[in-house]
């Protein structure tokens, strides 16, 4: 579990330091040249012509550095979300699985939990770390040691519902940045009001294009946070409903293929 949470937080800095780079090189290359270019021509276009209006460019859209920062977020959080998804799905195969070889008819007995518990102990590490042979182990052990079918149902939704817990704690950074994309949109809304009426006199005296380029910047900002942020949100919640079925098609697997087998020998007295 340590090597796999050094895993993840390795991963998930060199994920930023990569999307940082990618992004940044886009802008600097593709997206703030190409916008800089298309106002020059609607600057000139407003100057030989009053009525002209200019039209929406995705490039001016994305340009300022709040969109940036947004984008970068998002393409972060997308790829710790691809990782989490790649692992639920890794662990959904062993449902698929018989690692509790049961033939009909066949009742498990307290002493007979070792035998089957060795075809789960041989599986690899990596595979022995996920919900699905936890939980069964976790019941083979407690019914050996118990003798009691109620007590392997509890060990067994505790493990579920532990493993849920955990899940969800470990989506805490992603809800972060879904929170923290519209608060960055509406801090460019913030600086592009405050540069519009730092030159309101300009346009008191008729030039509006300073006034018209900050509020530019305000309402697209915030544009591009709202929408960044609905598309991770959706996908967040996508992962939130596979991390679930998970949990809970791994209790239904204990109950059908485990705990219904067992049986407990009546004492003789």
């Amino acid at each position: 579990m340590k090597q796999g949470s050094l895993y993840e937080a390795l991963f998930q800095i060199g994920a930023l330091i990569f999307v940082i780079i990618i992004v940044h090189a886009t802008y600097v290359t593709v997206i703030r040249p190409n916008a800089d270019l298309i106002q020059e021509q609607q600057q000139l276009l407003q100057q030989q012509d009053e009525n002209f209006v200019p039209e929406r460019s995705v490039f001016i859209i994305l340009r300022d550095f709040e969109q940036e920062t947004c984008i970068i977020l998002m393409l972060w959080a997308m790829a710790i979300i691809s990782m989490k998804t790649q692992h639920t799905l890794r662990e959904r195969t062993l449902l698929d699985r018989t690692l509790v070889n049961l033939q009909d008819g066949v009742s498990i007995l307290p002493e007979d939990c070792r035998n089957y518990s060795r075809p789960v102990q041989a599986l690899s590490n990596r595979e022995r770390e996920f919900l699905l042979p936890r939980a069964l182990l976790a019941g083979l052990h407690r019914f050996q040691s118990t003798e009691n079918i109620q007590a392997v149902s509890s060990i067994v939704k505790d493990t579920c519902e532990t493993e849920a817990d955990r899940m969800e704690t470990e989506l805490t950074i992603v809800r972060y940045i879904a929170w923290a994309i519209p608060s960055i949109g509406f801090l460019g809304t913030v600086r592009g009001i405050g540069t519009a009426l730092g030159q309101a006199y300009q346009a008191v005296s008729g030039d509006i294009v300073g006034v018209t380029q900050s509020l530019g910047v305000a309402f697209n900002s915030t544009f591009v946070a709202l929408v960044v942020s609905i598309v991770l949100m959706f996908i967040l919640h996508q992962l939130q409903l596979l991390q679930d079925r998970l949990v809970l098609d791994c209790q239904n697997y204990c109950d059908e293929r485990l705990i219904r087998h067992m049986q407990v020998p009546e004492k003789i007295e």
